[in-house]
């Protein structure tokens, strides 16, 4: 689960402007660490099917940001790819 100190530090780390709560970045990121968190949790707990339902909704989710920023801001959608670690 993410913390409020946690949370405010990926904001702060991939707002596009001052204020900047909501972008498709910051979702990303924040989606991301969701992501993370749940899928450790799935590897204690292999039988939660509820939660990995769940897993599967975030991943489309950002999946879907994705794409979005792709399609309007190559340039943003890179660099939020390298940040995060994600496409190998």
């Amino acid at each position: 689960m993410l913390t409020g100190q946690q949370k405010e530090k990926i904001i702060g780390d991939f707002k596009a402007h001052v204020g900047d709560t909501g972008s498709a970045g910051v979702q990303i990121a924040l989606l991301t660490k969701r992501i993370d968190e749940l899928s450790e949790h799935l590897k204690i707990h292999r039988k939660d099917h509820a939660s990995r339902r769940g897993l599967l909704k975030m991943v489309g989710t950002r999946s879907a940001l994705l794409k979005y920023i792709n399609k309007n801001d190559t340039k943003l959608y890179r660099e939020i790819i390298s940040r995060l670690g994600l496409r190998k």
